[in-house]
Parts: structure tokens; sequence; C-alpha cells
């Protein structure tokens, strides 16, 4: 019995955090639907993403990354050792590089109504559908109210209340400050998913279309059509005394 949690409790752990910097799931940053209005004119860059999720006892998950983004499509790449807050236990770092699952890559892909998460280290891809109301075609309407002028990270901002509403979906608010420096690009966000508060930074950022690559899934991978179907294979691999590549 002993040996058994011994599997299961890693997995269960990284499962939770896969599922939390996910995105189109709860808590995690999604960039389709009303999120991709927020960029206004900004269709295509790439940036540091830090995301901030929840507020609760022990303070903000923080997680950091790289997002690629492209008219509705993006790619968010992430080393989840890196997350900090949170209810992280202390070895669960360890845990997730020894499976393979520290380093993760989210592509999303509207036109296709797929999102992809990516396991480089035990390549294996996870693929899912996006909710319509990432992918069908809606009549978005945005509303925007001034609340004054702040400085994010060096950059002069407006301070904005921005309301997103369409015909399938609830409507979506949030706080954005726009970098006048910056074409108006939202350089922070704040808004809530399910009831959770998440802050989006974005850093070092560059406005230019990006190759059309980085937005498919590798070729090779073991493919699953869910998580709960990727963690079932993974446990039956530990229980059975099999090796997972690192993928280092």
């Amino acid at each position: 019995m002993k040996k058994l949690l011994r599997a299961i409790l890693p997995g269960a752990l990284c499962f939770n955090l896969a599922v939390l910097a996910q995105p189109g799931l709860p808590a995690g940053p999604h960039f389709g639907g009303a999120m991709d209005k927020l960029f206004g004119d900004n269709q295509s860059f790439s940036a540091t993403l830090e995301t901030q999720v929840g507020d609760g006892q022990s303070g903000p998950m923080i997680m950091s990354g790289k997002i690629t983004f492209d008219s509705g499509k993006s790619r968010l790449e992430m080393d989840l050792t890196q997350a900090k807050g949170g209810q992280m236990p202390p070895d669960s770092a360890a845990q997730m590089k020894a499976m393979g699952m520290d380093r993760v890559v989210m592509i999303g892909r509207p036109d296709k109504k797929t999102a992809y998460l990516i396991f480089p280290g035990m390549q294996a891809c996870v693929e899912n559908p996006l909710p319509d109301s990432e992918t069908t075609g809606a009549d978005y309407k945005v509303e925007t109210t001034e609340l004054g002028k702040e400085t994010v990270d060096g950059h002069p901002c407006v301070k904005n209340k921005v309301i997103v509403t369409s015909t399938n979906a609830a409507p979506q608010e949030s706080t954005v400050w726009n970098a006048t420096d910056l074409q108006n690009f939202p350089v922070k966000i704040q808004t809530t998913d399910q009831g959770r508060g998440m802050t989006l930074l974005f850093k070092d950022i560059t406005n230019s279309k990006p190759d059309a690559g980085v937005f498919e899934p590798p070729s090779g991978y073991t493919k699953y059509d869910s998580m709960t179907a990727m963690m079932q294979a993974v446990l039956l691999k530990q229980m059975g005394g099999g090796m997972l590549p690192v993928g280092h």
C-alpha cells in the first residue's frame, strides 16, 4: 500500500498543477474569446508573462512563462518547478522533474477548436476541445471606462475598466493597464475566472508576427484525449516499475 501511495500522490500533485496552468480551464490564463478583445490592435506579439492566481492565506500562486500570440492563436511555455506561493508543497518541484512534467507547453488553436497541453519531458500531448465561446464567431461588444493613469513597470498607462459582452458567453469584466508608449498594449490585466482572481503581467514585449510553426504540436509525441488518460498511463508505468523519460 505504501508503494502505491508513493506512486499516486506525486501524479495527483502534478495533475493539479497542470490543470491550474492550462489555458481555457479554471484559474489559468486563456487568450481566446473575450480575453482576445483586451489586446485591441496588438494581435501579434511575444512576451514574458507572469501569472498570479488567487489570494488565499498562502498568497497567490505565481507562474512565469513565455507567451506567443497571433490573431487568436496562442502558445505559452512554462517551467512548473518555478511556480511559487499558493499551496505548493516543498518537494513538488523534484517530483514534477522526476516524472518529466516540469516543462509544459500550452497551445490554443481556436481555428481548430483544439487546445494542446504538451509535456516535452514525457514526449506526451493532451488534446482538448475548446469551448464554443472561444471558437465560435460572436458579435463582441467592448465597453471601456477610463479609471485613471498609472505607471506599470516603467510604462505610462491608462487604467481602464473593460467589459466584454457577446452573444454566446457571459460578460467578462477586467481592469486593464494600457501602455501609451507600447501602442496601448495591455501590460497588466486583472480579471476573475470562476470566482478566483487572476493578474497577468507582460514584460519584454515584441510586436512582431511569429512563425506559424510555433502553434503546431510536435510530431512523434504520444497523444492522449484527456489529462485523466495521460495520468492513468503515468501511474500504470510507475506501478509496473517502468521508468519515465525525463527529456533533459
